[in-house]
């Protein structure tokens, strides 16, 4: 199987741009070079290092129509010169995998890549992740929205599906915060495989269910978290408000602020008392099972 890369050079008030319009295009992984050979110091806490130009590397399916998308790109202001085309054979997908980044994830959550050398600060509850070929390394705002809610909300005996799991970094995450028991649900079977991988990784797989969508067994968990984007969500309304149990709720992530009052109207027969949370554009919606509590 060949995969194909896409990669152009982009300034750092760009990026952000750049890499959503490749997550709507379907990229399966990103990775970041320094353009430049530019230092990047200790930021300050909470901040992102940005080298003042990066190199992105986007990995597709072989099947995907790159043509469209680099002349998109080159006209769309966010690339610093040409953008190259290539195929990848199987053996280069996984040096074109998306890097990630240690870091902590509110209080106590802290994520680390497969060889990460150094210890987690004291107090964090370790996830590690090795990316393989699916999207979640929490590098993405949409992915960090989530960690960020898990570490602030999930405590022991709660239950958690993962709709749409990637890596399996939610779902792990999860676990590894207290939860119960945890589903980790995908069409893509790459993800699937990522996820087991990654359970294993972090002694979790006891506890957590990876399947199929149609394979999910019936189930309702105290939370749905999905972070997929705003069509598939709209999409899956009724299927995820099926998956939770009364007085539970729903997180929702990958959705634009221009796309809140519709992913909001979708959801309302079921969910009330939507409160969005936003990083770089990207939103987080957090409801309840039910239609009394106003929206905030």
């Amino acid at each position: 199987m060949t995969w194909q890369q896409i990669t152009f050079r982009v300034a750092a008030g760009a990026l952000e741009r750049a890499e959503a319009l490749l997550t709507l295009a379907g990229a399966a992984a990103l990775t970041f070079d320094d353009a430049g050979d530019d230092p990047v110091f200790e930021p300050p806490p909470g901040e992102t290092p940005l080298w003042p130009e990066t190199t992105i590397h986007a990995l597709f399916a072989a099947d995907v129509e790159l043509a469209r998308l680099a002349r998109l790109l080159e006209t769309s202001g966010v690339v610093s010169g040409h953008v190259n085309v290539r195929a990848l054979a199987t053996r280069d997908w996984r040096t074109a995998g998306r890097s990630i980044r240690a870091r902590a994830f509110g209080k106590r959550l802290w994520l680390q890549p497969a060889d990460q050398k150094e210890p987690p600060p004291p107090g964090h509850g370790v996830v590690t992740i090795n990316m393989g070929l699916a999207f979640g390394t929490g590098q993405h705002p949409t992915t960090a929205l989530c960690l960020q809610w898990l570490d602030a909300n999930i405590r022991p005996g709660i239950t958690v599906i993962d709709y749409g799991c990637g890596s399996g970094v939610l779902a792990v995450a999860a676990l590894a915060l207290g939860a119960s028991r945890a589903w980790a649900v995908d069409n893509d079977t790459q993800a699937l495989t990522a996820t087991i991988d990654n359970a294993k990784i972090n002694g979790v797989q006891d506890r957590l269910w990876v399947g199929l969508p149609e394979d999910l067994p019936t189930v309702r968990a105290d939370w749905v978290v999905a972070n997929i984007l705003a069509d598939p969500l709209e999409r899956l309304a009724t299927t995820l408000g099926t998956a939770v149990v009364p007085g539970g709720g729903i997180v929702l992530s990958g959705i634009l602020l221009a796309q809140r009052e519709r992913i909001v109207a979708a959801y309302s027969p079921q969910f009330s008392g939507f409160v969005s949370a936003e990083l770089d554009g990207w939103l987080r919606l957090e409801a309840r099972l039910g239609n009394s509590a106003p929206a905030q």
